[in-house]
């Protein structure tokens, strides 16, 4: 798995040759499931049914029983996870905290949202 890099803004990175990658690498599935995570149902216009339905399943009133399982599911389908081996999360109004331990194809990462 090739993957390019993202700076701390969101960016891509590049000038950085192969550098600029990361090449089966556990790091290059955490920031495909941080991706994943901040795109909302609806948000990519190249494919509206793709994302998280934050406003009807995560965030609000009555979400509690269900955001963890709409978040754990959208981890697990990302290409290149095994298995999730910690996960915490809190909703606190409107503010959301995540944070996970993945097991990948290429050993072990760690990912907060």
């Amino acid at each position: 798995m090739r993957i390019r890099k993202q700076s701390a803004t969101g960016d891509m990175v590049f000038g950085g040759n192969q550098n600029s990658f990361y090449k089966d690498a556990p790091e290059a599935v955490a920031q495909l499931v941080l991706t994943r995570l901040k795109l909302w149902l609806g948000e990519w216009f190249a494919d509206t049914s793709d994302g998280i339905p934050y406003s009807t399943r995560v965030l609000g009133r009555g979400t509690t029983s269900t955001y963890d399982a709409v978040i754990r599911a959208r981890i697990l389908q990302t290409q290149g996870v095994v298995e999730i081996t910690k996960y915490s999360s809190s909703l606190v109004g409107r503010q959301l905290t995540v944070n996970a331990q993945i097991s990948t194809l290429y050993g072990t990462a760690t990912v907060s949202f």
